[in-house]
């Protein structure tokens, strides 16, 4: 019997553990639903923000899979993995999780609405500990799925410093772009933060030395994915202009469609790509 193909999605936000039901929360919680009821296999991923209540929605520990340390400029973060299920979806969320970046916080802003100043870790940490419990959990993707912009490193890290992977080697990466931006650049120093073996100086010159907003971070991932989609009504122009440059496979955003039309739309476009792939 052939094997069920997989797909990984890196999101941000989903609903129902953050409690808003914005357009792009659903989204995240009814995209791998559908693929996992039309035969895809999936993982999917969020940060464990502080104010997801774990004893509210049931997350507990993988033991397992946490007790790895990640060091950001020489600084070691554990990482921790939960997970919880939604029930009614028959889903499984993991969630990445460490004290200091994300336990003790809310999501990306404080209670006065200030985005936290060391967001930058939070991202990079969150990329790579996706990465590495995917590895762990020694689970091969078709395509992996990047939503918001906390999981916008993903497509660097998986296209350099994972490339010689089993397990990412063949796996194509889609871009799903919002209109939820960032507002307090990273710092100047952001380039060398990120860095670990495999990613070079050249990597990432785009961003090296100044400040990096959230289309500079926006343009990085654009580089180093596959594919992109653009999943809201007022993504971000200048971030659009770029993508259509990179001559990439791109899925526009569609006026007046509902959850089933879009997870139907996204459906198709990843078929065509690993069409192109195994072609």
């Amino acid at each position: 019997m052939k094997e069920p193909q997989r797909i990984l999605f890196i999101s941000q936000e989903i609903y129902p553990f953050l409690s808003d039901e914005s357009p792009m929360r659903l989204l995240n919680r009814e995209l791998p639903e559908y693929f996992q009821s039309h035969g895809f296999e999936t993982r999917t991923f969020m940060p464990k923000f502080g104010e997801i209540n774990e004893r509210r929605n049931q997350l507990h520990e993988v033991i397992r899979l946490s007790g790895m340390n990640l060091i950001i400029e020489e600084s070691d973060h554990p990482l921790l993995i939960k997970v919880a299920s939604i029930q009614s979806a028959r889903i499984q969320i993991y969630f990445i999780d460490n004290d200091d970046l994300f336990h003790r916080r809310k999501g990306v802003c404080d209670e006065k609405g200030v985005e936290y100043a060391d967001n930058d870790h939070r991202v990079i940490f969150y990329a790579r500990g996706v990465i590495e419990t995917v590895k762990k959990l020694r689970w091969t993707p078709d395509v992996i799925v990047c939503s918001g912009w906390m999981s916008a490193l993903a497509p660097l890290y998986l296209k350099k410093a994972y490339s010689d992977e089993p397990f990412f080697a063949k796996s194509k990466v889609v871009l799903m772009l919002d209109d939820h931006e960032y507002k307090k650049p990273f710092s100047t120093k952001f380039a060398d933060k990120l860095r670990i073996e495999g990613i070079s100086n050249t990597d990432v010159r785009s961003i090296a030395g100044f400040p990096v907003g959230y289309e500079e971070l926006m343009r990085l991932a654009v580089d180093y994915s596959d594919a992109i989609v653009f999943a809201a009504p007022d993504v971000n122009q200048r971030v659009i202009n770029y993508a259509e440059t990179k001559g990439k496979p791109i899925l526009p955003y569609e006026e007046k469609e509902d959850l089933d039309a879009v997870c139907k739309r996204q459906w198709d476009f990843y078929q065509t790509l690993l069409g192109e792939a195994n072609a």
